[in-house]
């Protein structure tokens, strides 16, 4: 067994080097703003930019939207095919992928194309029209972690047993969703969630092309006529997007722990 611990944990050392060198470096490098002294300026100048909170406020708000647009849409989709649609699930699962197969890209371009101030519903001849049409496509973005977050929590539960017994006691099909099935799936929606936020704050090209003020362009703007601030920024970054990750870990200590599977 020892040989094997050896070379177990020699493959996780080389793994953890592998990530945290680099990180490590980057630090080391956005602390070197000063000439031969290590000092926090660049963080300082990061966080002196009202640039930095204009742009992360606009992504914390469409990330927020996005987040209830999302469980809104993939919650009840999720119960009726669970509940009376089963033969659907291979529909849903390659339908979900989708996102995933596509370039954001080719999506981006798509929406330009469909909805430019000359189309029927011309969304970008506004801010606020081309704000929903970012939020869509951030909800398409994040369907996949959404769709099976919410998936798996709702096969830790017995929809079936727990719908009947909400529609003998009178409740109707809005009240079985909001009252019933969603508080007992609330880790699983808050873990997709969390993914979802982590993918809003660090996208680029959508948020670019669409010419919206948001957190990611800001990330790779910044870096073009600067040194140090960019290393600071991603730094910044990596800790936001660790910290939601970490919270899905926090989260999944509280998931039920049995499974009362209903397909």
């Amino acid at each position: 067994m020892k040989p094997n611990k050896f070379w177990a944990w020699l493959v996780f050392a080389l793994g953890a080097a592998y990530f945290l060198v680099p990180l490590l470096a980057t630090f080391i490098f956005s602390l070197r703003m000063r000439r031969n002294e290590l000092s926090f300026d660049a963080y300082v100048s990061v966080f002196s930019d009202p640039r930095f909170y204009g742009t992360f406020g606009y992504s914390l708000a469409i990330g927020a939207v996005t987040i209830v647009v999302g469980v809104l849409v993939v919650v009840p989709a999720v119960y009726f095919v669970r509940l009376r649609m089963p033969w659907l699930r291979p529909v849903m699962e390659f339908v979900t992928l989708l996102p995933l197969i596509i370039p954001a890209l080719v999506l981006v371009y798509g929406y330009i194309r469909l909805y430019n101030s000359s189309s029927i519903i011309p969304f970008t001849s506004s801010a606020f029209g081309t704000d929903i049409l970012l939020t869509g496509a951030y909800v398409t973005l994040a369907l996949p972690y959404m769709y099976r977050a919410v998936d798996n929590g709702m096969r830790t539960i017995d929809i079936g047993t727990l719908t009947e017994a909400a529609q003998i006691a009178g409740a109707n099909q809005l009240q079985i969703i909001g009252q019933i099935i969603l508080p007992n799936i609330l880790v699983a929606i808050l873990s997709g969630a969390f993914l979802t936020f982590a993918i809003v704050i660090g996208e680029f090209t959508i948020a670019s092309l669409l010419n919206r003020p948001a957190f990611g362009p800001y990330l790779v703007g910044i870096g073009t006529n600067k040194a140090y601030e960019p290393a600071a920024l991603a730094i910044i970054s990596f800790i936001i997007t660790w910290g939601a990750m970490g919270m899905i870990n926090v989260l999944g200590r509280f998931a039920p722990r049995t499974s009362a599977r209903t397909d």
